[in-house]
């Protein structure tokens, strides 16, 4: 059996892909976890004690660093030459290798997969599919995949740890590196959790000017839903010619004429350097 070293694995993520590597027999799981609460965590839900680093890492093969992006530098270099060769280090996120923070060995193959977390518009049947909104419990999501550095056999392995972990997965995309950075930090935070942000903010001030916040809420997700699904090829209609003047004269009062830098390689570099 494949072994697996979940290192972080009392943390937040460490202990959902915890829940569904222990709903899998593709893997011989060893958790790794420095705080007694996570310890103690782990043994509570999963019933399974941690071990130390060193028995994690004895012959396995996959190491998989569920730890925060400032740390995944250390973490990877304090434990690199106890990797055997032909292993895979096995990242959640993009910023790290993009940034150059793993450890400069030829031997061993650098994999990431990422969540795209569940679609708006989906097809869940359960009360639990409907309200899982992260991911990786009960709704179906996509996950997005780089093979930073390894032969290319070793893509199918890691392709089949992310849709373990991040299960049920509906969707599995391969990308490069630098195209997961344009995803994210660009796309999926930089531009869409700002552009988020913006929109509560101006519900709030809707609210403030007296509409109540029920109705302010209803209004605004219920043209989110239909706009976004016409935006974003789900629904085939058209906006009327009134919404199509509001957007015409909003967007240069929202948006400055370059914000398209942001994804510029020089834009992206600097906000990956600022999360790690």
């Amino acid at each position: 059996m494949t072994k697996l070293a979940l290192f972080g694995a009392g943390g937040k993520m460490g202990m959902r892909l915890g829940a569904n590597l222990a709903k899998t027999d593709e893997f011989q799981s060893m958790h790794v976890e420095v705080s007694e609460a996570g310890r103690a965590a782990v043994r509570e839900v999963y019933g399974v004690d941690c071990v130390d680093a060193d028995a994690a890492l004895e012959g396995a093969d996959i190491i998989v660093l569920a730890v925060p992006d400032t740390v995944i530098g250390k973490v990877s270099h304090g434990i690199i030459d106890k990797v055997k060769p032909g292993a895979m280090i096995f990242v959640l996120d993009g910023a790290a290798p993009f940034a150059g923070h793993l450890p400069d060995r030829q031997d061993v193959t650098y994999f990431m997969s990422h969540p795209c977390h569940p679609p708006i518009w989906n097809d869940e049947k359960t009360p639990e599919g409907r309200r899982d909104y992260f991911g990786g419990i009960a709704a179906e999501q996509g996950i997005v995949n780089v093979l930073v550095q390894g032969p290319e056999t070793d893509y199918a392995l890691g392709e089949r740890v992310g849709k373990a972990i991040y299960a049920p997965v509906a969707r599995s995309h391969r990308v490069t590196l630098k195209q997961f950075a344009l995803l994210e930090p660009g796309l999926s935070e930089t531009v869409n959790g700002s552009l988020m942000k913006v929109l509560r903010m101006a519900m709030d001030e809707v609210v403030k000017k007296g509409v109540p916040y029920d109705c302010a809420r209803d209004f605004l997700l219920g043209h989110m839903n239909i706009m976004g699904a016409v935006m974003f090829d789900q629904h085939q209609g058209v906006f009327s010619d009134a919404a199509n003047k509001a957007i015409e004269f909003g967007i240069p009062v929202l948006m400055k004429d370059d914000w398209l830098r942001c994804f510029d390689d020089d834009e992206i570099a600097a906000s990956v350097e600022r999360i790690t």
